[in-house]
């Protein structure tokens, strides 16, 4: 594998350090352009590439920030660090998101976004484990990713080990049956040191989650599971903060964050249309001026 961006995880490290020596106004700011700065790279990338998922990307942006930036325990250095937390992008189609994320820790070079969905590319639609350092699942088969992840959680309880676990997923793969099995399992196993996180867009791909197949009301729901739910607004980040604290009861949380569909382009937003489609040069110049 390449080795990681020194300078830009140096970066990154300079970046957590004033998160966390910030005030929320403060930290609130930071994490905004942090944010625009992937949504623009973002966009670049699926216009270079003719290809991928730019409305869920935009949704899941700030979620990854968060993340990314200020609560996991990773070292890119070092990404099969044993005492890692662990971020399983079960929503793998938005493997976009994930990667400027990545980037921006230093997995990985930013120059190596350019290359997304190229032939050869280790960028694929959906993330590689195998190829890409950061990646700790390969996911695209949705449904998928929330049974691995539960499964990592089980196994670091069974080691007493240190780490967190979290998986992002969509709202349209909780239409899954498999994710309502390993729900039903974290929760058994009370496995604590578990986060889901739904990017609640309310959009999948063709139509709205409830014409497809309802899942409101979604909260209650897994409270009914076992599971400690916090419902938020998926874009703002204090919110967000505080819904990433570790469960004081001994359960799996799970966090439903409401976000918009296309976030930070006026012309995606909350529009199906945008589930998978490619901005025209036009579109692009306006999107990038948006986020400007």
């Amino acid at each position: 594998m390449i080795a990681n961006d020194v300078a830009q995880t140096d970066l990154w490290r300079s970046l957590k350090e004033d998160l966390a020596n910030a005030s929320a106004l403060q930290r609130s700011a930071l994490l905004t352009e942090e944010a625009r700065q992937r949504r623009r790279q973002n966009v670049r990338m699926i216009s270079e590439a003719g290809q991928g998922h730019i409305g869920g990307d935009m949704s899941v942006t700030d979620i990854l920030t968060v993340l990314y930036c200020h609560i996991l325990r990773i070292d890119p250095a070092n990404p099969a660090w044993p005492d890692r937390d662990r971020l399983v992008m079960s929503k793998g189609h938005c493997a976009g998101a994930l990667y400027t994320a990545l980037a921006s820790c230093g997995f990985i070079p930013s120059s190596e976004l350019s290359t997304f969905m190229a032939p050869g590319s280790r960028l694929n639609g959906h993330p590689n484990r195998l190829k890409v350092p950061g990646v700790e699942a390969n996911t695209g088969p949705l449904g998928h990713g929330l049974p691995i992840a539960v499964g990592i959680a089980h196994a670091g309880m069974l080691r007493s080990a240190r780490y967190r676990v979290f998986a992002v997923l969509g709202d349209g793969e909780m239409q899954e049956g498999s994710n309502w099995e390993a729900l039903m399992s974290a929760a058994h196993y009370q496995l604590s040191n578990l986060c889901a996180v739904i990017d609640r867009n309310r959009l999948q791909q063709g139509a709205p989650t409830e014409e497809t197949n309802a899942l409101d009301p979604l909260a209650e729901r897994l409270h009914a599971f076992g599971w400690e739910v916090r419902t938020v607004d998926g874009h703002d980040f204090e919110a967000l903060i505080d819904a990433f604290e570790p469960s004081s009861g001994g359960r799996p949380v799970a966090v439903v964050a409401n976000t918009t569909k296309g976030k930070g382009i006026s012309f995606m937003e909350d529009d199906v249309s945008w589930h998978h489609k490619v901005p025209t040069d036009e579109q692009v110049r306006t999107a990038l001026e948006e986020l400007a």
